[in-house]
């Protein structure tokens, strides 16, 4: 599985150097500081739209200029893909009108909204090469009970009577072993070792830097990977049982 790290990665730019060119990267249009550095030193690196971020700050996804942005980078060796303008509490119809006027040229990978119907689950699997799983709505933290259940049912919808899904998935905000090592994901993202690697080198030693913390943290994330099937969970009130 891929894993794919959020930056900015923050810290002193030797540290930043230092974690960028053993490590996949995804950049937000939103905030795209180590964009440079990103593409000089990663082994592959996707786009990322913002709409989480747009979506908490109350704003509009302008669409055009996310793809021009993109449209200046995509032919770059290292990119792989660029998560498709969308709108997280959207509708359906919201959602595949961004579709429909995204330049197809582009290497681009739709999300589908854990709120949106398994029908509009099932279309996008057939459609496209790789789908991005996003939470939202009542489903929007992943790794809840009420998550698990939404995932359980997704299953037929992505892999029919297989235990496989017909087209590659991607996990947002799923880099977590104890999310992706039950699911079949080709990758997944988060901001985990950008946001708390500071936090996560201080419990170690108080001596390490935020940049060594964010090192260590991507490390222990990496010494996992994604389950070669889909699992079905066995849910309880109160915790789930892996099968």
């Amino acid at each position: 599985m891929i894993c794919y790290h959020g930056t900015p990665i923050g810290g002193a730019n030797v540290e930043i150097a230092r974690f960028l060119p053993t490590h996949h990267a995804l950049v937000p249009w939103t905030y795209p500081k180590d964009l440079e550095v990103v593409m000089e030193c990663c082994p592959s690196f996707v786009l990322d739209n913002g709409a989480f971020t747009i979506w908490r700050q109350g704003g509009t996804m302008d669409a055009a200029g996310y793809a021009k942005w993109v449209e200046g980078i995509w032919r770059h060796p290292g990119f792989d893909w660029a998560i498709v303008p969308d709108v997280i509490d959207g509708s359906e119809a919201d959602n595949d009108a961004m579709l429909a006027d995204w330049p197809r040229k582009i290497p681009g990978v739709p999300v589908f909204h854990l709120h949106e119907s398994l029908d509009h689950a099932e279309k996008l699997s057939h459609e496209w090469p790789i789908v991005a799983l996003g939470s939202s709505g009542q489903w929007d933290t992943p790794g809840t009970l009420d998550w698990w259940r939404r995932m359980n049912e997704l299953k037929q919808a992505f892999c029919g009577d297989e235990d496989q899904p017909r087209c590659k998935l991607h996990g947002l905000r799923m880099l977590n072993p104890a999310i992706f090592s039950n699911l079949p994901l080709h990758s997944a993202d988060s901001t985990n070792a950008a946001q708390n690697g500071a936090r996560n080198g201080a419990l170690i030693d108080p001596k390490l830097t935020s940049g060594q913390g964010a090192i260590i943290t991507a490390m222990r994330i990496e010494n996992h990977q994604s389950s070669a099937t889909w699992k079905i969970k066995k849910l309880e009130s109160s915790r789930l049982l892996f099968a």
